[in-house]
C-alpha cells in the first residue's frame, strides 16, 4: 500500500524509478512505493524530470507542483506533491493502480 503523507501544503509520497524501460508510466506499486517507469537514462537528471512529467500527466497536475525533495541519484525517491490533499490524491491515482 503506498504511504502518503500530508506535509507543507500537499502530499509526499516515494517513488521506486526504473529508467530506460520501453515507455514512460506508472506502473503500479512497489512495496510502499509508486512505481514510475521512465524511457530516459539517469543521465543530468534526465530520468528525475520524466519522472516528474510522468507523474503530472497520469495525475492531471502541472510540473511545477511537484518537487524531488530526497533521493536525486537513487532509485528510490521522496516526492512532494503540492496544492492536493492525500484524499485526492488517492482518489485520483486509484484508476492507475488498480
Amino acid at each position: 500500500m503506498l504511504k502518503l503523507q500530508a506535509g507543507a501544503g500537499g502530499v509526499v509520497f516515494e517513488v521506486f524509478l526504473q529508467p530506460k524501460a520501453s515507455r514512460n508510466e506508472i506502473a503500479g506499486l512497489h512495496g510502499d512505493c509508486l512505481k514510475v517507469r521512465v524511457t530516459s537514462a539517469p543521465v543530468e537528471g534526465k530520468a528525475n524530470q520524466a519522472c516528474i512529467d510522468c507523474i503530472a500527466r497520469a495525475l492531471g497536475l502541472k510540473r511545477d507542483a511537484i518537487e524531488i525533495i530526497a533521493g536525486h541519484t537513487a532509485r528510490r525517491k521522496r516526492l512532494h506533491v503540492s496544492g492536493i490533499t492525500p484524499e485526492e490524491f488517492k482518489r485520483r491515482l486509484d484508476h492507475l493502480i488498480e
